[in-house]
C-alpha cells in the first residue's frame, strides 16, 4: 500500500469512458504517462456510443480539403452571440484554437476517423454561419479489431441503428429513408453484412460493423488497448480526496468494496450530466423530473458533479439542457430523440388546443426548447401531437413507428400511443382537443403546403430545414399537404439528450471554485462541464466536438504539456 493510505496510483485517473474521457486518456498515455479509466456501468462508451458521433470543428483541414472557407474569428463572431453571457471569451476561443489540432493529433496517432460533411451550421443565417463542413463524422470501424471488448462496448440508441441492432451508415439511413430506386438491393446487403459475420453471430447479436458513435468510441478503445492503458468497468466514484489546494485522488468503489485511488498528475471528470437523476432534475431543470423523458442513457446520475461541488467547484448554467423534442413508447427506459421526422413533407406538430405554434423542422434543440417554453394552461405542449396522412404514414417513418409495417404489426408500445381516424375532426376528438381548432389549422397548413411557403413559421426557409426534407418534393422539401385518411397523431414531448450545466472550467480544462480559482489537479470536460456553448446549440456535433477537444487539452495539461 502506498503512502497516505492509496491502494492505487497513477499519473492521471480518468472517471468515466465516453469521447471525452477516452480522449483524455490517450493524450495523457502519449505524453507518457501512466493512466487509468474507471466506468461505473458495465458497458463503455457512455453517450458517446450511443449517439451520431459527429464533432462541429470549425477551421479544420477537413473543412478546407473540401473547400470551406473558414477561420478562427468567423467561428468566434459566430458563437459568440449565441452562448451564454457567462461563458468567457477565452474559453470559446480557446475551443475554436484547439479543436482542429485535436482533430489532426487523432488522425495521426489514432485508428479514428473522420471526414467533413456538406452539414450546415443549425443557425447559418447568422454571421459567421457556414453551409456545411464544420460537422465531421466518424468513418465505419472494424470492431473485430476489438477482440471480446466488443462485447462491452454499449450499443446505439434505437435510432441510430436498423431495429436497434444493425448498425447504419449515414448514407444508409438516407436509402432506407427515401427509398429511392435499388433501395432494397441496399438493405439487402446490410442483412447479409450483419448475418454473415461468423462465428461471432453465434456468440453475441452486437453488430461488429460499427458506425456513428460506435465507430469513435470504438476507435478510441483501440487506441487505448494498443497502449496499455486499462479500463476498469463496473468501477464508481464515491468521493473525490482534496488535500489544501489540490484534488490528488478518488475513493472509488467496485464489486461492493472501495478503493483509494491516487492521481499524481491529474484527476479528469468525464462522465456525463444529471439527466437521468430525477432528483437533481426536480432541483435544478424546467419541465418534467422524470428521467424518462431523456433520451440520454441510463447511467448519468451526475455524481460527478456532485462529487467536485463537495470539493469546491463552482457550477454554471445548472438549469440547461441539451434539448430535444422526443417520443416516448411505454416499457422503453429512454425516450427517443425525433431529429429527421419533423421536416419531412406531410406533417405538422400541434399543441393541445389544436394549432401550430413553430416551425417543426428547426433544430431539436430550438424545437425542444419551443415545446418546453410554449406549455400553457388551454394551450398544453406536453405532449404536442404530430398530425400525418396516409400518404405520409406510407413514406416515411414517425420516430418508432417504421413505413411498410401495417399498423397491426407495428410493437405493443408504439400501437399504444398511435392514433388513428378516418376524418381530422374524428382525430381531434380522439385526442382531446377542439375539431374545429385543428380542421382550420390542418386546412391553413395544406395552403400554404400547396403554394410551398409557410406563411406562420417559414419552415423549409432556413437552409438547416432543408437538410432533412425530401427533395424530390418540390418547390419546399419540408411541405407537403395531409389530406389521404386515415390521419394519425403521435404524441412527442420536450424533452433532452442531456444535461449541458455543470462544473466551471478554464481554458485548460481545469475546474474552477467560486472564487475563479483552479482546484489544483482537477479537471473536467464533456457534460460533466458547463458548455462552452452556453445554452445554445449552433451546429451538429457542438456537444462531443468540445467534448474531445478539452479531453485532448486536459489529457495533455495534467501532464505538464502546456501548448
Amino acid at each position: 500500500m502506498a503512502d497516505l493510505g492509496w491502494d492505487e496510483e497513477v499519473d492521471v485517473l480518468v472517471v468515466g469512458s465516453g469521447a471525452g474521457g477516452l480522449t483524455a486518456a490517450v493524450a495523457a498515455a502519449d505524453a507518457h504517462g501512466s493512466v487509468l479509466v474507471i466506468e461505473k456501468s458495465g458497458e463503455y462508451g457512455g453517450t458517446s456510443a450511443t449517439s451520431g458521433g459527429g464533432i462541429w470543428i470549425p477551421n479544420s483541414p477537413l473543412g478546407r480539403e473540401q473547400g470551406l472557407e473558414d477561420s478562427e474569428e468567423e467561428a468566434f463572431s459566430y458563437l459568440r452571440p449565441q452562448s451564454a453571457p457567462n461563458v468567457p471569451d477565452g474559453v470559446i476561443r480557446a475551443y475554436i484554437r484547439r479543436a482542429p489540432e485535436m482533430l489532426g493529433w487523432l488522425h495521426e496517432k489514432t485508428p479514428v476517423r473522420f471526414t467533413s460533411v456538406p452539414y450546415p451550421d443549425y443557425h447559418v443565417e447568422y454571421p459567421g454561419g457556414k453551409q456545411g463542413f464544420r460537422t465531421h463524422l466518424p468513418v465505419p470501424f472494424d470492431g473485430r479489431q476489438l477482440g471480446a471488448d466488443i462485447l462491452h462496448l454499449r450499443a446505439p440508441s434505437p435510432a441510430a441503428s436498423l431495429f436497434g441492432i444493425i448498425n447504419w451508415r449515414f448514407d444508409e439511413t438516407y436509402t432506407l429513408l427515401f427509398r429511392p430506386k435499388g433501395w432494397q438491393k441496399a438493405l439487402g446487403k446490410m442483412f447479409w453484412r450483419y448475418g454473415s459475420d461468423l462465428p461471432h453471430r453465434f456468440r453475441s447479436i452486437k453488430d461488429r460493423h460499427l458506425t456513428l458513435g460506435n465507430a469513435l468510441v470504438g476507435g478510441l478503445r483501440l487506441a487505448l488497448k494498443e497502449r496499455g492503458v486499462p479500463l476498469r468497468l463496473n468501477t464508481g466514484l464515491v468521493e473525490l480526496v482534496r488535500e489544501g489546494d489540490m484534488v490528488t485522488g478518488a475513493v472509488v468503489e467496485q464489486k461492493g468494496k472501495r478503493r483509494r485511488i491516487r492521481a499524481r498528475r491529474g484527476l479528469v471528470l468525464a462522465a456525463g450530466g444529471f439527466e437521468r437523476n430525477a432528483e437533481l432534475r426536480r432541483k435544478h431543470l424546467p419541465g418534467s423530473a422524470d428521467p424518462t423523458i431523456s433520451g440520454s442513457q441510463i447511467n448519468n446520475m451526475g455524481d460527478t458533479i456532485v462529487a467536485a461541488e463537495k470539493v469546491g467547484a463552482a457550477l454554471r448554467n445548472m438549469h440547461s439542457t441539451w434539448s430535444a423534442p422526443v417520443f416516448r413508447v411505454p416499457g422503453e427506459e429512454r425516450a427517443r430523440l425525433s431529429t429527421i421526422e419533423r421536416a419531412l413533407p406531410g406533417c405538422i406538430i400541434v399543441n393541445q388546443a389544436g394549432k401550430r405554434y413553430m416551425n417543426e423542422a428547426a433544430s431539436y434543440h430550438v424545437v425542444g426548447r419551443q415545446i418546453l417554453e410554449n406549455d400553457r394552461p388551454g394551450a398544453g405542449t406536453q405532449p404536442s401531437w404530430v398530425i400525418f396522412d396516409a400518404t405520409f404514414r406510407h413514406k416515411y417513418p414517425m420516430g418508432p413507428l417504421l413505413p411498410l409495417i401495417p399498423d397491426a404489426l407495428q410493437p405493443k408500445g408504439v400501437r399504444k400511443i398511435m392514433r388513428k381516424a378516418d376524418s381530422i375532426e374524428a382525430l381531434a376528438r380522439q385526442i382531446g382537443m377542439s375539431a374545429d381548432a385543428l380542421a382550420a389549422t390542418v386546412t391553413r397548413f395544406n395552403a400554404d403546403a400547396e403554394r410551398g411557403v409557410d406563411t406562420e413559421f417559414d419552415r423549409g426557409g432556413p437552409a438547416y430545414d432543408k437538410m432533412y426534407g425530401d427533395a424530390r418534393v418540390q418547390p419546399n422539401p419540408t411541405l407537403a399537404p395531409i389530406v389521404k385518411a386515415p390521419f394519425y397523431a403521435f404524441p412527442i414531448y420536450g424533452g433532452d439528450i442531456g444535461t449541458n450545466g455543470g462544473v466551471v472550467t478554464d481554458e485548460d480544462a481545469r475546474v474552477l471554485d467560486e472564487g475563479g480559482r483552479p482546484i489544483g489537479g482537477l479537471y473536467a470536460v464533456g457534460n460533466n462541464a458547463a458548455s462552452v456553448m452556453g445554452e445554445s446549440y449552433p451546429g451538429a456535433g457542438v456537444t462531443l466536438g468540445p467534448a474531445m477537444a478539452f479531453g485532448y487539452v486536459a489529457g495533455r495539461h495534467a501532464m505538464g504539456v502546456n501548448d
